[in-house]
Order: structure tokens, then C-alpha cells, then sequence
């Protein structure tokens, strides 16, 4: 055994995102993965282990409640599925753990709710709670309220945000393929290798991943690396493996090699992880390259002489991309200024402040303690 994979296997703490691929067969129920992610679920908290479920679904389910051979094509259309679907989900969830003395709890999120710091923390307290009482907390994002611009937009991003609110240690993301292949698979070939354990995502890890076709499914290969770079930076580690492959949740907290094993970075902790995966940032600071070198190679705060430019409003205390001349995102970070104060103030040194506003909030624009660096800094907004 590996020894990334016998860190799997020492996880106390574990998120299991399931997606409507293994769930659902278009629209329709499969039973059997209920039953069999209940079984295996509750196997791991028999054994002292916690475990969070991620589930997708509530959208396919509810669309074929509704008569509707695809999910609706509009917010509202998929939101009125979602309210329908996601009864039926936690029933069902419901009565499959209760056959192991499980009760479970429903939790519903959105992006915008986590944004703020004290919601975010209050889930965070929610959820711990609930697996302290021996609860399996099932969550999903409130696809009822949630739009094009504050959903998470797949539930491989949200489980991700949810190894960082419950501390995990794993997490483990059940699709419908058996891993990332070496190369995007070809119909009618013989598949690809897998990658065993993934160290980290280069751009040969990134070529590697495809795209998602499933009318149901939101995400593709893509948002799972997304994922895993997040669970890394919590200081998790992810597989991600076929959810139809009998056993495999319980294969992969023994740590055998199945699936791909995406190894953690450096940790981001509280505050830090928060502001770079989660908190949505509010508008835009273009810095010189001078000020990017100090942000990225020294750990330095952004002074206002190194700011060329602002866009986006936003008040004292909201969250904010650094990006350098080229449109790469290089940090986020909470600003001692406003928007409008930043545009009178930027490019000036630090002692003509006073000067210009009257006052002064401190030297930093964004002081270095409420600044997390992205590593590797995101491709510009043009190739996005």
C-alpha cells in the first residue's frame, strides 16, 4: 500500500459527494445505490468514522415527478424540479439508513450564504454537531433559491467547500467513470490507463480531464480537479472513482488503489481557505509588477502605490481578486478600503493617504494577514 493511499485509510473524517450519474438513470431511481451507499456509509460510522454525504439528484429526480424527459432549460424550471426532487431525495435517504439505526439530517447551502463569515461558520458549527450526535448530515445546495450567479453550479465544488467547514481528512467523489484516465477515453477503444495517485494538477492533469455530456449532470472531470485542489488546500486528499463499483467507498477508506488519488497541498487554514474558495469576491484590483512580485514571492501586503487600477464596488472588509497586468488572479483578500477610496488613493504612496482622503484606515490596502495567495495563479479571463 501506498503511502498516500494509507493516508486514506487513517481518515477519521470523510466527505462522500454522489453524483446524479450513479443516483439516477435518466431521471429514474436507482434503488440499489441508494441502498448501497447507505450500507457503506453506515459500515464507516460503525467503525468510528464520520461521514458527510454530498448528494446530487433532487433536480433529476423532481424533473421526472414532473413528467419532463430532461431537466428545464430556465432557473425557475429547474428550481420548481429541485423543490419537488428534493423531498423524494431525503426520503429516500431517509428510509435506506434507517435500516442500519441511522437517522440523517438535512443541510441546504448556498454560495451566497457561505460568502458571509458568520454564516459560513454557523454551518460549520451545524454540521459538526450533527456528527458528533451520530447524525449523517446530507447536503445539497438550495437549487430553490440559488442563481446563475450565486450557485456553486456543481456539487463537486460544494463537497469540496464541505472538507473545509467539517475539517475532513478525505474526500471521495462517486461519478459514473472509474477515475482520470491517462488520456480522454475514445468510444469504441480500449480505455486509457488511470492516473494512480495524482501529486499535482499540472497541465498534463488538466489535459488529461474531459467534459461531462449527461443531460442531468452538472459538472464533467474538470470541476473534480477543481475539487480536489480545494480539498487540498484544506489539507485533504481526494479519489475520485466510479460510484456504480460495488464497495467501493468502503475500498477506498482501506486505502486499496482504486480510483484516482489526488494528493493534498499545503494547507490554507479558517479564515485563508475560506477567502480563497469560497467568499465571493466583490471586484477587482489590477496590480504593477512590482506589487505582484511583493504579493506572490515575498508574502507582502498590497500597498496603494502598486494598484493601477479598480473595478467593481465594494465597501471596507469585502472580499477582492489581485490580478496582474496580464489578467491572471493572483490573490483575494479582504480590503481596509472602499472601492471609491482605493480609486482616489491608488498609485500614491502610503504617507499621502491622510492627504487625499483626510484619514488613513493603515498603510495596506489589503494587509498581508487578510490575504491568501493563489498558487498557481489562474489563466486570464480570456482563455477562461
Amino acid at each position: 500500500m501506498s503511502p498516500q493511499r494509507a493516508a486514506a485509510r487513517r481518515a477519521k473524517r470523510i466527505v462522500v459527494k454522489v453524483g446524479s450519474s450513479v443516483l439516477t438513470e435518466d431521471g429514474h431511481v436507482r434503488a440499489r445505490a441508494f441502498s448501497d451507499l447507505a450500507r457503506q456509509v453506515s459500515a464507516l460510522a460503525d467503525d468510528g468514522r464520520q461521514v458527510v454525504v454530498v448528494s446530487s439528484g433532487a433536480v433529476a429526480l423532481g424533473s421526472r415527478t414532473l413528467g419532463r424527459e430532461r431537466p428545464g432549460r430556465s432557473i425557475p424550471e429547474k428550481q420548481a424540479a429541485a423543490a419537488v426532487g428534493q423531498i423524494d431525495l431525503v426520503e429516500i435517504y431517509r428510509r435506506r439508513f434507517a435500516r442500519h439505526g441511522r437517522s440523517v439530517g438535512q443541510v441546504l447551502v448556498t454560495r451566497v450564504g457561505l460568502d458571509d463569515r458568520e454564516r459560513y461558520l454557523n454551518a460549520r458549527n451545524t454540521l459538526t454537531t450533527l456528527l458528533r450526535m451520530g447524525v449523517i448530515p446530507i447536503v445539497n445546495e438550495n437549487d430553490t433559491v440559488a442563481t446563475d450567479e450565486i450557485r456553486f453550479g456543481d456539487n463537486d465544488n460544494l463537497s469540496a467547500t464541505v472538507v473545509n467547514l467539517v475539517d475532513a481528512d478525505l474526500l471521495v467523489l462517486l461519478t459514473d467513470v472509474d477515475g482520470l484516465h491517462v488520456k480522454k477515453p475514445v468510444s469504441g477503444r480500449p480505455k486509457p490507463p488511470l492516473f494512480d495517485v495524482v501529486e499535482s494538477i499540472d497541465e498534463r492533469v488538466l489535459e488529461a480531464a474531459g467534459g461531462s455530456a449527461r443531460a442531468f449532470g452538472r459538472g464533467g472531470m474538470i470541476t473534480k480537479l477543481e475539487a480536489a485542489r480545494t480539498a487540498g488546500n484544506a489539507g485533504a486528499a481526494t479519489v475520485v472513482c466510479n460510484g456504480r463499483t460495488r464497495n467501493v467507498l468502503l475500498a477506498v477508506a482501506e486505502g486499496e488503489p482504486v480510483g484516482t488519488l489526488f494528493v493534498p497541498g499545503a494547507r490554507l487554514r479558517g479564515r485563508k481557505h475560506w477567502l480563497a474558495h469560497t467568499a465571493r469576491p466583490r471586484g477587482r484590483l489590477v496590480v504593477d509588477d512590482g506589487a505582484a512580485r511583493a504579493l506572490r514571492e515575498k508574502g507582502r501586503s498590497l500597498l496603494p502605490a502598486g494598484i493601477a487600477s479598480v473595478s467593481g464596488r465594494f465597501h471596507v472588509g469585502e472580499p477582492v481578486t489581485c490580478e496582474d497586468s496580464r489578467g491572471r488572479e493572483l490573490a483575494r483578500g479582504l480590503t481596509s478600503y472602499s472601492s471609491g477610496e482605493i480609486e482616489r488613493i491608488r498609485g500614491l504612496s502610503t504617507r499621502e493617504i491622510v492627504q487625499v482622503l483626510g484619514y488613513s484606515n493603515g498603510d495596506a490596502v489589503i494587509h498581508r494577514d487578510r490575504l491568501v495567495v493563489l498558487d498557481p495563479p489562474q489563466k486570464a479571463s480570456d482563455e477562461r
